[in-house]
């Protein structure tokens, strides 16, 4: 099959049980009939994910008795780590 958009030849990637077709140059994605009806049932039935718990961090403190600033130095991407939280859908174009 042939990619609309530049005529390149699509590839087949079987993702959890769903065929998608992609362009390597363009990165277009296309389904296959029912595909999406599939990716719809699945994303309604799924159950949710798990609520992420986290230990409070200690106060830190200097060896002088005083407060360091609340934020850590490191602590500047809200705890995503450079990835967008994502259960299965996320994880299908991955």
């Amino acid at each position: 099959m042939k990619c609309p958009i530049d005529g390149n030849t699509l590839v087949l990637s079987d993702r959890t049980g769903i065929e998608i077709d992609y362009c390597p140059e363009c990165r277009g994605v296309w389904l296959d009939r029912g595909e999406l009806d599939k990716i719809i049932e699945r994303s309604l039935t799924a159950p949710p994910p798990p609520a992420q718990q986290t230990a409070p961090y200690p106060t830190r403190y200097d060896g002088h008795g005083s407060k360091h600033g609340s934020q850590s130095r490191h602590d500047n991407n809200d705890g995503q780590n450079g990835r967008r939280r994502g259960g299965w859908l996320g994880d299908l174009f991955d």
